[in-house]
């Protein structure tokens, strides 16, 4: 992947989602670096927008943390979903799909 010399803004800002979300896990750039198979040295190109990311990178790192790819590229700040979704995050599986029900049900009930 080519490298930049200097960030581009939306990559800086997914980077800087990336190293957030790994140092939550307290996981070391090695550590993702092997979960998600790529090198060091391109993660941390990543995680400093300085490397064009790719769907494979962005497929490749959801897998290392374990969380569907949108989690990488929302940005609670930003909207109102988004701060949901992060939310989400923080729920067993079982709660999670409790509330879907219920939003489902909100939703047809609109309809």
């Amino acid at each position: 992947m080519p490298r930049r010399s200097t960030p581009e803004p939306f990559a800086l800002q997914v980077g800087t989602r990336i190293r957030a979300l790994r140092k939550e896990r307290n996981m070391s750039l090695g550590a993702l670096a092997d979960a998600s198979a790529l090198s060091k040295g391109h993660l941390s190109s990543v995680e400093h927008g300085l490397a064009a990311i790719t769907i494979g990178t962005i497929a490749r790192l959801a897998e290392g943390f374990g969380v569907p790819p949108m989690y990488l590229l929302t940005f609670a700040e930003e909207d109102e979903r988004a701060k949901t979704a992060e939310l989400l995050r923080y729920l067993p599986q079982t709660e999670v799909r409790k509330l879907r029900r219920q939003i489902q049900a909100q939703v047809a009930a609109r309809k």
